[in-house]
């Protein structure tokens, strides 16, 4: 298929169908992660092998993840967005397929290691292609419509995962993987425009990416959009990475009420995106922000006097996450378009960066933070809080460099 030039002013069908196929893309890896875990115990007894040892090829998911996400975009900006994503999605068929055929632990945690490496092409390059595509509110319109889109894959993946696994067994669940990818390569061959032309290309040598990678690096306004994003997420990630202990140990909960978390964590995602999506073009980019951050606050406000009062009843306590990830949401497409707008000449590589920061700081968060919070419901309220503190002043401290 020839590649084709950005549409600036796309037709309503041309806009949904580049949408979807990039919230598809996003999806990769919250399945990717998500989708396998109610397989965990038949794993362990086909395999021979320990919950420890199948932990283990979550962790090395992420680290292969993080590590490359900080090439996807800058291997985009010298050779297009389009044959990086295809490259990317069959490795990860390719490894998906592998994975519903193994027979021991250590291959899995081969194959699960290419999986990582190829699975956050998607999304890296597919807020790239957003800016390519569009400008100031359209862009911070279509951002929005990706998440919204994308939120339902954290509440999703688990439930298919689930039914997968009760039909057919733990082998199906990775060939569901495979199919999503090679529907997805479909898609993207044959409906995704190549969105960077020959001429905005960068050279693809060791100089130009050093360069690159510092002029990124070492751009102040650029760095601190995204810590101050991978801190407002991190208020409710720590919830994630808590929830066991959230939910079962501090609320009482088994284990199959995890969508006591997840169900309001993916309502008010996709609310907030909605949201976002229809105030665009109204709000200007600061009002957009300090609404949001409002919203946040007042949803860690509400949790901390929860805390202290500690009203009987579960739904006191999943309420703020409601509302804080409706208020994450809104936020997301305007930090993440101011944050590349800091390097038009490298936005895939600043993609990438954005990515590699958030995960280096979620791993972060799962080493140390999340342990040090999780003994009581207020030191987890209050830890949220502050990494949506260290967000709102991030944002304020990023808004007046980038002036």
């Amino acid at each position: 298929m020839a590649e084709l030039l950005p549409q600036r002013h796309p037709s309503r069908a041309g806009y949904l169908g580049t949408t979807v196929i990039l919230a598809g893309l996003a999806m990769v890896g919250p399945f990717s992660i998500n989708t396998y875990l109610p397989s965990f115990g038949e794993m362990a007894v086909v395999l021979g092998t320990d919950r420890t040892a199948l932990q283990q090829t979550v962790s090395i998911y992420f680290a292969s993840f993080a590590f490359m996400a900080l090439w996807h975009g800058s291997i985009s900006d010298s050779l297009g967005r389009r044959r990086v994503v295809l490259v990317g999605l069959a490795v990860y068929a390719l490894a998906s397929l592998g994975c519903a055929l193994a027979t021991r632990v250590e291959q899995l945690w081969v194959l699960r290691a290419f999986q990582g490496f190829s699975a956050g092409a998607g999304i890296v390059i597919g807020r790239a292609v957003v800016r390519d595509l569009h400008e100031g509110p359209l862009a911070q319109r279509m951002m929005s419509h990706v998440v919204m889109m994308f939120g339902l894959a954290p509440a999703i993946a688990p439930l298919v995962g689930g039914w997968l696994q009760a039909a057919f067994g733990w082998r199906s669940v990775f060939i569901f993987l495979c199919l999503l990818a090679l529907s997805l390569f479909v898609a993207v061959a044959v409906r995704l425009p190549e969105t960077l032309p020959p001429e905005k290309r960068q050279p693809f040598n060791f100089s130009a990416l050093a360069r690159g990678y510092a002029g990124v690096f070492g751009s102040l306004p650029f760095m601190t959009w995204a810590m101050a994003y991978a801190c407002m997420f991190g208020g409710f990630f720590v919830y994630v990475l808590s929830a066991p202990v959230f939910l079962m140990q501090h609320l009482g909960l088994g284990e199959t009420d995890f969508l006591w978390l997840f169900g309001p964590a993916t309502g008010g995602l996709m609310l907030g995106s909605a949201l976002a999506g229809r105030v665009a073009q109204r709000w200007s980019l600061p009002t957009t922000l300090k609404c949001a951050f409002l919203i946040m606050g007042c949803a860690m406000c509400y949790d901390i006097v929860v805390c202290f009062i500690a009203p009987a009843g579960v739904t006191w306590y999943v309420i703020h996450i409601f509302v804080f990830n409706l208020g994450m949401s809104l936020a997301i497409p305007t930090l993440t378009v101011r944050g590349l707008d800091c390097v038009p000449e490298r936005r895939g590589m600043a993609s990438s960066v954005q990515l590699f920061v958030q995960t280096a700081f979620n791993a972060l968060i799962a080493a140390v933070l999340a342990p040090l919070l999780w003994g009581s419901l207020l030191s987890l309220a209050l830890g949220a809080a502050g990494l949506c503190l260290c967000a709102g002043l991030g944002v304020l401290l990023a808004a007046r460099l980038s002036k």
